[in-house]
């Protein structure tokens, strides 16, 4: 199975960024963590990040034309107000996971507003870099019910 990760502005300063809130692993950890899920479930699992609201649309759509069979999105603070991310994953009928490693039910007002969970079938929040995992296993689940 093939399953796109995407991580939005930020994330990649996991380790760096309010250690209070994100932990202490950094963005590499970060990678090495989804790297060993992959090879455990025998998924192939693309990791991609950008700052730039842009280029995760751009993303978005090419999953469409390149087998993508999952996607797993942290938006970051694009979270909160892009309707044009929220468009592009509504714009494509594989499984969608919207993931945060807070929680975001239990932080500032503007945080606990998402605009683009609507667009995905479930939304994994708090839990830590686990979330991704807990993300992977949603995905997982949601390919075996479509093939049954």
């Amino acid at each position: 199975m093939k399953i796109l990760i995407i991580n939005g502005a930020n994330i990649n300063f996991l380790g760096i960024r309010e250690k209070a809130i994100y932990g202490n692993t950094d963005y590499d950890g970060l990678l090495k963590l989804i790297g060993e899920k992959g090879k455990e479930c025998g998924c192939d699992i693309e990791i991609f990040q950008s700052n730039h609201e842009g280029a995760i649309i751009d993303r978005i759509q090419d999953a469409y034309y390149d087998k993508t069979e999952g996607i797993i999105i942290n938006p970051g603070a694009y979270t909160h107000y892009s309707y044009a991310i929220r468009d592009a994953l509504a714009s494509v009928t594989m499984p969608k996971v919207e993931v945060h490693i807070s929680d975001i039910t239990k932080r500032e007002p503007f945080r606990q507003n998402s605009v683009t969970k609507d667009a995905c079938d479930a939304q994994i929040y708090g839990r830590g870099l686990d979330g991704y995992l807990d993300a992977v296993d949603f995905i997982l689940g949601a390919d075996s019910k479509k093939k049954s």
